[in-house]
């Protein structure tokens, strides 16, 4: 190898790293002598990774259902990053900005797409045989999900509907106390909390309440009206809002609606569906035409927002008598 200037600069350069630190910079040559070069399986941590699937039964199809909802949570945490960047970024570019809603978009319609090992990829009757195992746990209790609302949209934009206006001069403590899946987590017969709810909220809820005011000023909607304040082209105002568009849908319908496919193919039962194992009434919990919840209402007209949900459930519901 060439000892060329160009390599001689990024040598002075990383020298000058390490001694900014008051550390030695030759102690870190002599160790580097005797690093081992990196492989592909320690470095993702492939035999970690392949160890976190624990069954608690023997039915031979619970590892899919494991193994999907890690996948995905590292989805959630790969859209948490995007949105922790954009929050981070003191000087946010409309281009950057836009790149790191595209991610999300695709992030989220990977998901969606990937319910397909959830809808198909298992015997219901297998299913069926194993969920009781796994009460009172439930994807209602995903901690990462619900840090991505708060970082999608201002907190008065995820209370339950029928609270929103009554708190829209009140606190992020106040607003949070009404978010809407505290509403979706009560027992139908009692309208008392569900045990996981009460469990998710005891373990998580400081996270939650240090996450809304965290993302009080930064979070997605606030740094587009902060881009839209500092100027951008109308050309970049659409393209921008349309992004964020696709992103409230990919959220707060299509995600959701998956789910619900899901929920009905293998819980719905005449006359009464089955229970979920946390007790929550997903019947109501998850179609987006009851929750009605939008991040960005200001996108959409006045017909949009009243609509919000209703044809997509209306054609999933036809999609699921059809295939009966």
């Amino acid at each position: 190898m060439e000892w060329t200037p160009e390599l001689m600069e990024k040598l002075a350069a990383l020298r000058g790293k390490i001694e900014s630190t008051g550390q030695d910079f030759e102690t870190y040559v002599d160790g580097w002598q005797h690093a081992q070069f990196k492989n592909y399986w320690d470095y993702i941590q492939i035999e970690t990774l392949l160890s976190l699937q624990r069954p608690v039964t023997d039915v031979p199809d619970e590892p899919i259902f494991i193994i999907y909802h890690q996948i995905t949570e590292l989805y959630f945490k790969l859209a948490r990053i995007e949105i922790d960047t954009i929050a981070a970024t003191e000087q946010l570019e409309v281009a950057d900005f836009k790149e790191r809603i595209d991610r999300l978009n695709r992030y989220f319609g990977a998901l969606r797409s990937s319910f397909g090992v959830m809808e198909k990829g298992m015997k219901k009757s297998e299913f069926l045989a194993f969920r009781d195992a796994l009460a009172p746990a439930s994807g209602f209790q995903s901690a990462q999900y619900r840090i991505i609302e708060l970082g999608c949209a201002p907190v008065i934009n995820i209370v339950a509907e029928s609270k929103r206006e009554g708190l829209r001069r009140a606190s992020i403590e106040e607003q949070m106390e009404a978010i809407y899946w505290r509403d979706g987590a009560k027992i139908e017969s009692t309208g008392q909390p569900a045990y996981t709810a009460v469990q998710f909220i005891e373990k998580y809820w400081d996270d939650f309440l240090f996450a809304a005011q965290s993302y009080e000023h930064c979070n997605i909607w606030e740094c587009f009206c902060q881009l839209k304040r500092a100027g951008m082209s109308d050309t970049e105002r659409l393209s921008l809002e349309k992004a964020l568009r696709l992103l409230d849908l990919n959220i707060n319908v299509n995600w959701p609606l998956q789910h619900y496919k899901t929920a009905v193919r293998y819980l719905s039962k005449k006359p009464t569906d089955i229970a979920a194992t946390g007790g929550t009434n997903w019947q109501k919990y998850l179609p987006p035409r009851f929750q009605r919840r939008i991040f960005y209402p200001e996108l959409w007209t006045e017909v949009q927002r009243a609509e919000w949900g209703k044809s997509w459930v209306d054609d999933v519901l036809k999609e699921i008598e059809t295939a009966k």
